[in-house]
């Protein structure tokens, strides 16, 4: 064990911090003081935001003791967190497995096996928690469990996580604590580390969780109890047909809806504006933090506004950014481009 978490550290270590981006606003922004930051979570070693959920994971289940040498490693994952967790299983010399449904794509199913992974397929995804937790006694392996346990096993207090760093980066910065935080809940542990720390440290920063079409979170917030969907999420990385017990929405100041067609939109938008390609739930929130700019210059307050570039769009490219799929899943991105166009001109939002 001490040795596995020697290597995990080494990588931490030999891993730079995440960049914190400007997002170039309209000239209208300047006039205003108003600014875009985004903490571009692609620098990880594997690609996305969920290597941090990832580290911590196999912190949480070593220092538990349940992970040993030679334990399978599984996980009820198809996207980022599975790509990340198979390479720190690598890096441990432990199999792992990710427990998907059969509709995965190809791309992402050949990213988990880049990296030593090996995929297991279920027909519907209400069956992945359950077949995760079989093949874990089966093999007497380790379910990592992100849903549950991603709350638990960050440590929100500091240590470089993912709020630290951004305040800490914002330190010289016009307006060095944003008036808004904003990110989407795919397990609600980003969210829950960035609540919890902003509280704890008694910021003036508010919470924004952006939630796509299909989700449990924005119902359940609303309603004030546990709604069940029973759809699956078009938006990869976010958004669950359930109300995983990682989401805290104690911690969370507000929650916005936004359509799927319009995080395509903003994701093609943004691609555009930085001249690299964006994944979805970069565009899921920033969809959400231009409409809080836009309630901020209405209101002549100023200020900054942080959000995540969670994933590269690159992994997308026969998604999200394919016309043929997009048309397949009923996704029409040009019903939301006049929005985007009328806030870049004006930074007025419906």
């Amino acid at each position: 064990m001490n040795n596995a978490i020697r290597l995990i550290e080494a990588d931490a270590r030999r891993s730079a911090d995440t960049h914190l981006l400007r997002y170039p606003l309209p000239a209208w922004a300047d006039d205003c003081d108003l600014q875009l930051y985004l903490k571009d979570e692609t620098t990880h070693i594997t690609g996305s935001l969920k290597h941090r959920l990832a580290r911590s994971l196999f912190l949480y289940g070593l220092c538990n003791g349940w992970i040993q040498e030679n334990t399978t490693i599984i996980e009820a994952s198809s996207g980022s967190t599975a790509v990340s967790e198979a390479y720190f299983a690598a890096l441990l010399g432990l199999p792992f497995i990710a427990v998907m449904t059969s509709s995965t794509s190809q791309s992402k199913i050949a990213l988990i096996e880049a990296q030593g992974g090996r995929c297991h397929f279920v027909d519907e995804s209400s069956q992945v928690y359950a077949e995760a937790e079989r093949l874990a006694a089966e093999t007497g392996g380790h379910y990592l469990d992100q849903f549950t346990n991603a709350e638990r096993a960050t440590d929100w207090r500091g240590n470089n996580n993912i709020a630290e760093s951004i305040f800490t980066q914002m330190r010289e910065e016009s307006h060095p604590v944003p008036e808004w935080i904003v990110v989407g809940a795919g397990t609600g542990g980003t969210s829950a580390t960035i609540g919890r720390y902003i509280r704890y440290r008694r910021y003036a920063t508010r919470l924004c969780v952006v939630d796509p079409e299909n989700s449990a979170f924005y119902p359940s917030y609303v309603q004030g109890r546990d709604v069940v969907t029973g759809r699956s999420s078009r938006i990869e990385g976010i958004g669950r047909p359930r109300v995983e017990p990682s989401f805290l929405p104690g911690v969370v100041d507000r929650m916005v809806a936004v359509p799927d067609s319009a995080s395509v939109a903003a994701a093609w938008h943004a691609s555009e504006v930085l001249g690299r390609r964006v994944g979805p739930s970069t565009g899921t929130n920033l969809w959400g933090a231009f409409g809080l700019l836009a309630e901020m210059k209405a209101a002549g307050r100023r200020g900054s506004v942080v959000t995540l570039l969670a994933d590269s769009g690159d992994r997308y490219s026969d998604t999200y950014f394919c016309a043929e799929w997009l048309t397949s899943q009923g996704l029409d991105p040009s019903e939301f481009a006049p929005v985007l166009a009328g806030f870049e001109r004006s930074g007025r939002w419906p």
